[in-house]
């Protein structure tokens, strides 16, 4: 059994759900987990940029002789995956690949939604995967930076979160979508 940990890479804390969620599938991992807070969000960031800071990241991690490195940040995963996935010696993952196969797993219409960052909306990562996945799907994307202040702030429940989230969420009544 290799006791080794995993390492969770994200611009904050966002990520830490992807952590509890894997958690609840493998409980006795033991887990790194680095939220780049400093420079959060990664969102409006030039993706060379992106890629140097989790570069950063994982280089630290590297360094504590992690077996498995998990991308919890969609706009890192865009800007990096291919090239860690390509450089590094052990397994890495994203969050994009679950985030399309739960979408398309779940539409009835194939008529699909996308909300995320500026820099994850575009490097069309979402949107030419789910397209990959099924090349019928009408895929509406939509950047919602202020999303990631109400998950950094853990404002989840707060009227004027709220209130975003309707207001952002209406734009998907003009753009039929079912997922």
């Amino acid at each position: 059994m290799d006791n080794r940990a995993i390492g969770y890479i994200d611009s904050g804390v966002g990520g830490l759900t992807v952590v509890k969620q894997a958690l609840t599938q493998i409980p006795n991992e033991q887990v790194y987990y680095i939220g780049d807070t400093l420079r959060m969000p990664y969102g409006p960031r030039p993706q060379e940029e992106v890629l140097n800071f989790t570069w950063q990241m994982v280089n630290y991690l590297l360094k504590k002789d992690i077996k498995m490195l998990v991308v919890a940040c969609n706009t890192a995963t865009a800007a990096a995956l291919p090239d860690l996935q390509s450089k590094l010696k052990i397994p890495v993952v994203g969050v994009i690949q679950p985030g399309v196969d739960a979408a398309l797993a779940t539409t009835t219409a194939a008529e699909i939604g996308v909300i995320a960052t500026a820099g994850t909306v575009s490097s069309l990562a979402y949107y030419n995967a789910l397209l990959q996945g099924n090349n019928t799907a009408k895929v509406t994307q939509l950047a919602v930076p202020e999303f990631v202040d109400v998950v950094e702030n853990h404002d989840y429940t707060s009227v004027a979160a709220q209130q975003l989230v309707f207001d952002k969420l209406g734009y998907f009544e003009e753009h039929q979508v079912d997922t």
